[in-house]
C-alpha cells in the first residue's frame, strides 16, 4: 500500500510540473502535448517489480530524473537496494569538463559508492559488480554518434554480457530522433567518439540503439559466447509512453555542460566537426556549438571571446577575441535551420575563408589519417579530403547515400516507436 501511494504521488507531481511548464510556453509542444507522456524511468510499473529483492547497480547522471527527483533518490524511497552508481563523461552530477578525468568517490547525498566509467576505465569490473543482480541504465542521449553516452552504454552492456547480469535500459526520447543523416562510420575509424557503423545522426532512442547493437551482434563475439555459456544475461528495454519519432522533443534538463539548450543540441551534429579543427566551437561562451570561429578569420564576422567557465575551464582561445558565425536564435528558427539534416555549409565556408588551410585540421603527432580527431568525428578519412578537394555539399552528401540506405534498413527492425517515414 505504501509503495502504491508513493507511485501515485510521483505521477501526480510529474503531471503537475509538466502541465505548469506547458502553460508557460510551447517549449515542448510536440513532445508532452499528450498528458500521459512518460519516460522509461517514469514508467515505474513496468520495472519496479524487476528490482524488488535485488541488488542494483545504476548508471546515471543529472538527466536521470523522475519529475524533479533523481532516479536514485526515487528508487531508494521505494526500497530498492542500490549498491553502486556508475558515472559517464561529465560525471554523475554532470558538471565536469568534456574529457575531464573523474575519480571514484562516495555520493554526498546517499553515501553510495560512485565509480567513474570515463577516462582510463570505461567498463565495470567483476569486482565492481560483485553481488549485483541487476544493472540499470538511465541517461539522456542526444542521438548523435560522437556523443559518448552511447559508447558508455555499449561498454556497460559488454560487462552485463560478460558477468551474466540482467541489464535494464530505461528509455528516453531522442531530441534528434526525427531524422537520419551523415556519413556512416567505417571500422578503421572506430573510437570512443564512434564505435559502431551508424550515421552521425541515427534517429533512434537509446533503448532502440541498445537492442540493435545486441541483436545485430556488433559486440565482441566472445561476449555472446560467454552469455550463452552462463545463460544469465538478459536485456530489457523499458519504453517511453506516448512518444514517437515524429515528435519535436526538447529536453527539460541539459544533458551536459556544453549542450545547455535545444538550440545547441540541434546544431551539435553539424558544429561538433569544429572540435577537430583549430577553430573554437563555442566552448567558453554561453552558446557553445551555436557560435564558432578563430582569431585569424575576417573581422567582419561575429566577434566573441571564450572565457573559463563551468564545463569549459580551458577552452580554445581563452580570453582571445575570435571572429566567426553566430547561429543562435529562437528555438523554432534554429530547429528549421539545423534540425533536419547534418549541415556542411558552415564547415565548408569556414575552410574556404581560413587563411592557412594546411593548419585548419588539427594534425596528430602520428600523421595517420585514422588518428585525426576530425576523421574520428566524421567516421572516415573521406570527408576531410572532400573538403580539401573543394567538393560541394551536394557532392559530399550524395557520397553518403548508399551507406545511409543500408543502415536505415537495419534500423527499421528495432524501432519501438512510430517512425518519421
Amino acid at each position: 500500500m505504501k509503495q502504491l501511494l508513493l507511485l501515485l504521488v510521483l505521477f501526480v507531481t510529474f503531471y503537475a510540473e509538466a502541465q505548469q511548464k506547458h502553460a508557460r510556453s510551447g517549449y515542448n509542444r510536440g513532445s508532452i502535448k499528450n498528458r500521459l507522456f512518460q519516460t522509461g524511468a517514469e514508467n515505474l510499473d513496468n520495472y519496479i517489480d524487476l528490482l524488488e529483492g535485488k541488488t542494483v547497480a545504476v548508471f546515471a547522471n543529472q538527466t536521470s530524473t523522475i519529475g524533479k527527483s533523481h532516479l536514485v533518490d526515487s528508487l531508494r524511497k521505494l526500497g530498492v537496494n542500490i549498491r553502486v552508481i556508475f558515472g559517464p563523461e561529465h560525471g554523475f552530477r554532470g558538471t565536469a569538463d568534456a574529457g575531464e578525468k573523474i575519480g571514484n568517490y562516495k555520493d554526498e547525498k546517499t553515501g553510495i559508492q560512485v565509480i567513474s566509467l570515463y577516462g582510463t576505465k570505461r567498463k565495470p569490473s567483476k569486482e565492481d559488480l560483485a553481488g549485483v543482480d541487476v544493472m540499470l541504465f538511465d541517461i539522456q542521449d542526444v542521438g548523435v554518434r560522437f556523443y559518448t553516452y552511447i559508447s558508455s552504454l555499449e561498454y556497460y552492456m559488454e560487462a552485463a554480457l560478460e558477468w551474466g547480469k540482467h541489464l535494464i535500459v530505461l528509455d528516453r526520447p531522442n531530441p534528434n530522433g526525427h531524422y537520419v543523416d551523415g556519413p556512416v562510420l567505417e571500422p578503421a575509424y572506430k573510437s570512443f567518439v564512434g564505435m559502431q557503423p551508424v550515421p552521425i545522426v541515427y534517429g533512434m532512442t537509446i533503448g532502440e540503439y541498445a537492442q540493435m547493437i545486441y541483436d545485430e551482434e556488433w559486440l565482441e563475439p566472445r561476449l555472446y559466447e560467454l552469455a550463452g555459456r552462463h545463460g544469465k544475461f538478459e536485456l530489457t528495454i523499458i519504453p517511453c509512453n506516448n512518444y514517437n519519432h515524429i515528435t519535436k522533443y526538447e529536453l527539460p534538463v541539459k544533458p551536459s555542460p556544453n549542450l545547455p539548450s535545444s538550440q545547441s543540441i540541434w546544431l551539435y551534429p553539424s558544429t561538433c566537426f569544429f572540435e577537430g579543427t583549430v577553430l573554437s566551437e563555442g566552448r567558453g561562451t554561453n552558446i557553445p556549438f551555436q557560435i564558432f570561429g578563430h582569431p585569424s578569420l575576417p573581422k567582419t564576422l561575429k566577434p566573441f571571446t571564450p572565457r573559463s567557465r563551468d564545463g569549459a575551464k580551458d577552452p580554445k582561445f581563452k580570453d582571445k577575441l575570435c571572429y566567426g558565425w553566430d547561429l543562435s536564435g529562437p528555438a523554432d528558427k534554429v530547429f528549421v535551420t539545423a534540425g533536419s539534416k547534418v549541415q556542411l555549409k558552415w564547415l565548408l565556408e569556414a575552410y574556404n575563408l581560413f587563411p592557412n588551410k594546411d593548419e585548419f585540421f588539427i594534425a596528430p603527432a602520428s600523421g595517420k589519417p585514422t588518428d585525426y580527431f576530425f576523421n574520428k568525428l566524421a567516421g572516415n578519412g573521406t570527408l576531410m579530403q572532400q573538403i580539401k578537394d573543394g567538393k560541394t555539399e551536394e557532392e559530399i552528401r550524395k557520397s553518403w547515400e548508399p551507406a545511409i540506405t543500408k543502415f536505415k534498413a537495419i534500423r527499421k527492425k528495432y524501432l519501438i516507436y512510430k517512425d518519421f517515414e
